[in-house]
């Protein structure tokens, strides 16, 4: 990982193998996807449902210059999360990135009116769901060194009212980032977060349903630069704290919020 480090300058650049984005087939996701591969790597990635979707993604990625592969994967079976992995250093050689780009589909409530069936689909989704693909995919940065990028929420450091099935899980993945960064950097493995504000795409295209135009203007309003990011703003943020330009980051939650916490 040194070398390719050495070699790169200022130019983003990654080792040979893999970038996995999973829920890669979802807007922010799909943005990360782009940006990897415009920068030169090929790219995995992985859906719930929707493989029409997966499948575009996939043909974005190759009209990039690169691999790309899609499969789906329920982050609730463990063993299928494993065999997951394995298959993606098997077909691609090695897996030197890893993306975290789930989101779960969040009712917008206050603490105390939170279902607590919803409180508990979302924990095992989004928290449990980065455990297991960190254990799965563990042995194989193991190898050459990689990175994991977690996209979280802006609302940790700052609470917005109604979103705490978003933040709640988001921390947790956020102390797990932590944890990996200090315990497998002996192994040559990065760990970042990129706490997200308001992304105009992916989970905010289904929030917008259930708020009125006003609570959207006053989101943006809440900005300091009075709007809201693209899913490609994403993906370059992904590309920074993954690729060799950010080779001395870890342990970092990257604020992506345009100024909401100013």
């Amino acid at each position: 990982m040194a070398e390719e480090v050495i070699k790169a300058g200022g130019t983003p650049h990654y080792p040979e193998g893999v970038a996995v984005v999973v829920g890669g087939s979802g807007g922010i996701g799909r943005g990360c996807c782009e940006r990897l591969a415009a920068h030169g790597t090929d790219v995995a990635l992985t859906y719930r449902n929707n493989k029409a979707r997966a499948d575009d993604a996939v043909a974005a990625i190759e009209a990039a210059g690169r691999k790309g592969h899609a499969a789906a994967l329920d982050l609730s079976d463990r063993e299928a999360v494993v065999r997951y992995f394995d298959d993606v250093a098997g077909r691609f050689g090695a897996i030197h990135t890893v993306v975290f780009a789930v989101g779960a589909d969040i009712t917008m409530a206050y603490v105390g009116d939170i279902d607590p069936d919803e409180w508990e689909r979302t924990i095992e989704g989004d928290l449990n769901g980065f455990y297991r693909v960190f254990r799965a995919s563990l042995p194989h940065l193991r190898k050459q060194g990689g990175s994991y990028v977690a996209l979280t929420s802006a609302g940790i450091p700052r609470h917005p009212p109604r979103d705490i099935l978003s933040t709640v899980p988001k921390a947790g993945i956020e102390a797990l980032v932590r944890g990996i960064a200090r315990e497998e950097g002996r192994y040559g493995i990065r760990a970042n977060a990129i706490q997200l504000g308001v992304i105009d795409a992916g989970l905010f295209d289904r929030i917008r349903e259930q708020v009125s135009d006003k609570f959207v203007e006053a989101m943006k309003n809440n900005t300091a630069l009075r709007r809201f990011a693209s899913a490609h703003e994403v993906g370059d943020a992904a590309v920074y704290l993954s690729s060799s330009v950010g080779s001395f980051i870890t342990g970092h939650s990257l604020l992506f919020d345009g100024g909401y916490a100013v």
